[in-house]
């Protein structure tokens, strides 16, 4: 058993850092003020792979493996969150259904947008009457002839706000609860889709997370992804996979906390001696490596899981669980490292420790991964 990445995917990793700390970095504090990504690194991004790493070359992807994108969602969160979810939640959640579901038609007439950019993908899932419910669904669809007409209502809609490709979720009939809900691929630029608002957070604040509303929204019949009534199945298989991009991401963020919290306590000085050479200061330290490396064996088993084609939905789910909740108890034991420092925006863990909570929320809450694990072990 070797725990060591291989070359390939060292190389991956350092050349991604690399552009992380020349391009991403910089740029981190403006994107969390502004509550953007510009859009020319959005570009850079897309130059780089970034929006299309495993998606096959034949669809216009990198053809990488899932552990490299994994690694690259990583690595940019190690230095801005909101860049970390862009990728994630596009590769995951806009790129990976139609990539598992979808026919050949509709792989080659969506796949090469998204992977090259030019359209960023989301998924329109939760609702107000359906987070953790999806069941709960209460957006309708119905057949007109060679089209499906789409109504309802979407929130917290990761990516939404660049009205690129969405996978969309309704129901036939809400009677028939999970056993009622399609997929379609929508253009969200169509007429009948209405972008309502971008939300103000906490965190994550250059990722867009947007509300819309569907009013008679028409589809070709083409749009339909998978078969009808399959929504269900469709949407639990994409965040199974969606769990290990978060899970990178919280695994980035605790990661780029911790580094900036051993430089800091190597330099910030208090009692004539830097504050490393304090044991409190060192258990942290110690404490928060722990979590960061356990957290990352727990994302990269996960994703070569998937990678191979073996069960990997209980993976995710522990890995998710446990890369959220060290995001969150490493960047507030780095935000008390930096002192009152750590309070103020010129230090990056500031940043971290808000963008750290969302990852125990998105793509299933904390509680549900226990749900999920539990029943794994239990039957």
């Amino acid at each position: 058993m070797d725990f060591e990445l291989d070359q390939d995917h060292k190389m991956l990793r350092d050349s991604v850092r690399d552009f992380v700390t020349k391009e991403v970095r910089p740029l981190a504090i403006d994107i969390d003020a502004k509550h953007r990504i510009p859009d020319d690194l959005i570009a850079k991004y897309a130059e780089m792979g970034f929006l299309g790493s495993y998606v096959p070359e034949a669809y216009g992807g990198a053809g990488l493996d899932i552990l490299s994108y994994a690694i690259v969602v990583e690595e940019l969160s190690r230095a801005c969150a909101s860049s970390g979810v862009l990728v994630s939640a596009h590769s995951s959640l806009g790129c990976d259904p139609i990539l598992h579901f979808g026919t050949e038609a509709q792989k080659k007439r969506w796949l090469p947008d998204l992977a090259s950019g030019k359209k960023i993908g989301a998924i329109l899932l939760t609702e107000p009457e359906a987070g953790s419910d999806v069941a709960n669904i209460q957006s309708t669809y119905r057949r007109e002839g060679d089209e499906f007409v789409i109504d309802g209502n979407k929130v917290f809609i990761t990516n939404g706000g660049f009205l690129g490709t969405g996978i969309v979720f309704a129901s036939r009939d809400r009677a028939l609860k999970h056993k009622g809900l399609s997929a379609f691929i929508v253009d969200l630029s169509s007429k009948g889709v209405t972008a309502l608002r971008n939300e103000e957070k906490l965190g994550i604040r250059g990722s867009y997370t947007t509300a819309f509303a569907l009013d008679g929204l028409r589809v070709p019949a083409d749009a339909l992804l998978g078969e009808e009534g399959r929504g269900f199945k469709i949407a639990m298989e994409t965040l199974n996979g969606g769990r290990i991009g978060i899970a990178a991401q919280a695994l980035g963020i605790a990661d780029g906390a911790l580094e900036r919290s051993i430089a800091y306590a190597k330099e910030r000085k208090q009692f004539g001696k830097p504050i490393a050479d304090l044991q409190a200061i060192q258990f942290k330290i110690a404490e928060m490596a722990t979590r960061v490396e356990t957290s990352r064996l727990l994302v990269y088993l996960a994703a070569t899981r998937k990678e191979k084609g073996l069960p990997f939905a209980t993976d995710s789910a522990m890995a998710k669980l446990h890369a959220a909740e060290t995001a969150v108890a490493v960047t507030r034991e780095a935000v008390q490292i930096h002192g009152g420092n750590g309070y103020t925006v010129e230090y990056e863990v500031e940043r971290m420790y808000r963008d750290a909570k969302i990852t125990e929320i998105y793509e299933g809450t904390s509680e549900v991964q226990k749900i999920v694990i539990a029943r794994a072990l239990l039957g």
